[in-house]
């Protein structure tokens, strides 16, 4: 999934720093929007998943059944609402005049793709919640060739391919900017019916029923919200701190754009162990088993630090060749290679990070996490990103510095809120009478 934002940024990246600069500028606020659907994901897995290691199907299938429900309640408003912004969003976020008309372009064409990237956001997790997480896999591995395919025939004009000796024309539709984000958005689009569960204990018809339920959907509601506010806490975080570095010119914001790409590229195995710790916790605690979910996060932990570490020392040791892969723009390359130096340091305590949060989660205590990062992300990472800029006056690597306290003091928080061991009682499965009404 990251991978989609990178490759968008990578092959535009050829093209110039404005053109980059004009991605970079769109993909906050996009994902700022989309956290209101990652957030029900992260409720929909949380339910499912105690649903599942409690034997309850048809419970779960209820669960998938509102989940498509609410996403396309969701999904249309929220991509009208991003239409309609298109040009004031790159104006909020500080742009400079000459890439305002890219940045547009780039968010009404992805505004069109966001009830599709709702679906595919929800499905996964409710995948997750049944411990599959190989389609998923599978199916992001499918839309990243697709997008990687369209990018190259919609981003650059007509031109010549040397292959094996021989030398022949490869048709483009020189759309640069506006062709990263109309292949994104067709490969998202074609692949999703991909993920409709057809067999096992995941599958749907559309003869059963779609109605609304108020009692599941307040259930799915109380344990999203708070995750939904700790997505807008962070994507209103990342939306500020690029308007802060956007003041420091096209250059740092071009960076640090391409430096958070490398780097989400970097923690993906972080990620990766802490939806793991979100599902396996969720569906021990279904089971009455304790121990089990403690033994899950503690090996979560455990490998997740040996494979964080190699992380660590390839994004020190390669730095500036990674952003190289990214934009031919000198000045970029050599000033987000110094980011990625200093955020080398932090991967293990991030994904530290990820494994107690996703244990935490997986518990249904998602009020916890929001509260942490509402302190972290505007106490630490803003306040300092402030004072470094606009009260010291310093550079970009201030800033970063600063990003990299706010990992380090929510590992701590997170590790303190779950050796307190309150989160073990934080959600009881409550399958209600529904259940009845489904099997029924």
């Amino acid at each position: 999934v990251s991978l989609v934002q990178s490759i968008d940024t990578a092959m535009v990246g050829s093209l110039g720093a404005n053109a980059t600069a004009s991605v970079a500028i769109s993909q906050n606020p996009i994902n700022l929007i989309n956290s209101v659907i990652l957030a029900l994901g992260v409720g929909f897995t949380t339910m499912i998943a105690r649903a599942v290691g409690a034997g309850q199907y048809d419970y779960s299938k209820l669960l998938i059944r509102q989940s498509i429900v609410v996403v396309i309640a969701l999904g249309i408003p929220l991509s009208a609402l991003c239409f309609a912004l298109s040009r004031q969003i790159p104006i909020w976020m500080g742009a400079a005049p000459e890439i305002l008309d890219d940045a547009q372009i780039y968010i009404r064409i992805i505004a069109f793709s966001m009830l599709f990237r709702g679906l595919l956001m929800v499905l996964t997790a409710i995948y997750r919640g049944f411990g599959d997480s190989r389609t998923p896999m599978l199916i992001n591995v499918a839309i990243n060739t697709l997008n990687v395919v369209g990018n190259y025939l919609l981003i650059y004009d007509v031109h010549d391919v040397t292959l094996f000796g021989h030398t022949f024309s490869v048709w483009g539709a020189n759309l640069g900017v506006a062709g990263a984000a109309l292949s994104t958005t067709c490969s998202l689009t074609l692949l999703l019916m991909c993920f409709l569960p057809r067999s096992g204990p995941m599958r749907i018809s559309v003869h059963d029923s779609f109605r609304p339920s108020r009692d599941t959907l307040q259930e799915v509601f109380r344990v999203s919200l708070p995750v939904m506010f700790e997505r807008f806490t962070i994507s209103g975080a990342f939306v500020m701190t690029s308007s802060i570095i956007a003041t420091l010119g096209t250059v740092s914001l071009a960076a640090n754009s391409l430096a958070a790409q490398a780097e989400s590229l970097s923690f993906m195995p972080g990620f990766a162990f802490g939806t793991a710790t979100t599902t396996l916790v969720g569906q021990s605690l279904g089971a009455n088993r304790e121990d089990l979910a403690r033994k899950y996060v503690r090996l979560s932990g455990w490998i997740g630090s040996i494979v964080m570490l190699f992380m660590s020392f390839l994004l020190f040791i390669l730095s500036e060749n990674i952003i190289a892969l990214f934009t031919p723009d000198e000045q970029v390359i050599v000033l987000g290679g110094q980011l990625l130096k200093i955020l080398a340091f932090i991967q293990v305590p991030q994904m530290l990070a990820m494994v107690y949060s996703g244990a935490l989660k997986g518990a249904g205590d998602t009020k916890s996490p929001f509260l942490i990062t509402l302190f972290s992300m505007w106490g630490v990472r803003i306040l300092g990103s402030i004072l470094v800029v606009r009260v010291f006056h310093k550079d970009l690597r201030w800033v970063c510095a600063a990003m990299c306290l706010d990992n380090i003091v929510r590992f701590f928080l997170y590790l303190y809120r779950y050796l307190q061991g309150k989160w073990v009682t934080a959600y009881t499965l409550k399958a209600s009478s529904e259940e009845n009404t489904a099997k029924a």
